[in-house]
């Protein structure tokens, strides 16, 4: 019998042969590619950029650095007692301040310990914010950045030529408590303590605790008192 190879054997065959032959040519376009690279051997006229494809290299233009145009600086850890009238002589020595706000507590009126501050120009701006940013006053470590213009909120400036006065929480609550009242407002706020009056006495007694409670002024009403007519 003559032996016959199948099929398969022969297309594996092929097969093989077709991959050499496209490696072979893969590596004869890779040497002509490289090859018609143009690089300089100095290194002053190198170039930036190399096209894949090949051909002449070329320089990219220069970019310039960007320049900070902000002139509010955001001042972070300021310690107590150094306000508005400090903050802004201190910082008169770099250049002219136009505005200076610290945020305060509306309540209180006392500082939040930080703020804003506004320069003319924007170069003595990132002056102030290379020097005195981690500079160390009064135990505080300070935080200053620049804020960019976009990133400044329109009522950031409001009110801040206003003194800031804050409310007399006391006086309001005194003018409260002793404003006139009529008949119906009256017994209806001492219902009201005679109320909680009985439920600390009710806590009082629940604890096993042997306490007598003062009675409240004003929870009973006064006996009218019996006038005598002398008989005639």
């Amino acid at each position: 019998m003559v032996w016959k190879p199948s099929k398969q054997k022969n297309f594996a065959v092929c097969t093989s042969e077709m991959v050499t032959k496209a490696k072979k040519t893969m590596i004869k376009k890779s040497k002509k590619g490289s090859s018609k690279l143009s690089v300089p051997q100095d290194k002053k006229e190198a170039a930036d950029f190399l096209p894949l494809e090949g051909g002449p290299g070329r320089e990219l233009p220069e970019q310039e650095p960007q320049k900070s145009t902000g002139t509010v600086l955001y001042i972070g850890r300021i310690p107590h007692g150094f306000y508005e009238n400090e903050m802004e002589g201190f910082f008169k020595q770099f250049g002219v301040v136009k505005r200076l706000r610290i945020a305060r507590n509306k309540k209180t009126g006392k500082s939040k310990h930080f703020g804003f501050i506004e320069f003319e120009s924007p170069e003595v701006a990132k002056i102030v914010a290379e020097c005195m940013h981690s500079y160390l006053l009064f135990e505080h470590i300070l935080q200053v950045h620049v804020i960019p213009p976009e990133h400044v909120h329109p009522k950031l400036w409001k009110g801040v030529n206003r003194l800031y006065k804050p409310l007399d929480r006391v006086q309001i609550e005194r003018k409260r408590q002793n404003k006139e009242r009529t008949l119906e407002q009256q017994i209806k706020l001492v219902e009201g303590i005679r109320k909680r009056d009985q439920k600390r006495r009710k806590r009082i007694e629940a604890a096993g605790i042997d306490y007598e409670c003062p009675e409240m002024v004003g929870s009973s009403r006064p006996v009218p008192k019996k006038i005598k007519f002398d008989q005639e």
